[in-house]
């Protein structure tokens, strides 16, 4: 008596591994995507908070009053880009004359440090969200936006 094997069609497994790679690879290329759209968003809020910065404390009559509109246009230009929340660390210094920003030709530099958490990417190991740092140096003479009076 001879015995029947019983063959198996693969017809249609091609199709099966074809949606499981394609989910496989998607899903990295996705989350990487979203990452660098992320950064680049953080890097526009940097560069734009550091230059708004400086051109507020310019803009002030004095240094006490310029810290604060620099801190607040920092804070408006991330708000600006979506990120409200963004952790926002400002420094401001000025050459020669480091005691009073606002006298003589000192020219002012604002650095503006950040971070931006990566997306959809959970606490896992403890050490808090994955971020990526981000920082900006915006340089400004201090008679750059003061208004000249005219000869008339």
């Amino acid at each position: 008596m001879r015995s029947r094997r019983r063959t198996r069609d693969e017809q249609g497994s091609a199709l099966v591994e074809f949606v499981w790679l394609g989910i496989l690879l998607l899903v990295p290329l996705v989350w990487f995507v979203l990452s660098v759209f992320e950064v680049q968003r953080g890097a526009f809020a940097t560069t734009g908070a550091a230059r708004a910065a400086g051109r507020a404390f310019a803009l002030a009559p004095d240094d006490a009053t310029g810290r604060a509109r620099a801190e607040a246009a920092a804070r408006q230009a991330y708000a600006d880009q979506g990120i409200p929340g963004a952790p926002v660390e400002l420094t401001i210094s000025c050459t020669p004359y480091p005691s009073s920003c606002h006298s003589g030709t000192s020219v002012v530099t604002v650095v503006v440090r950040s971070r931006v958490d990566l997306p959809l990417l959970p606490d896992v190991l403890g050490g808090g969200a994955p971020s990526f740092a981000l920082d900006a140096t915006h340089r400004v003479p201090i008679g750059r936006y003061v208004e000249v009076a005219g000869d008339g």
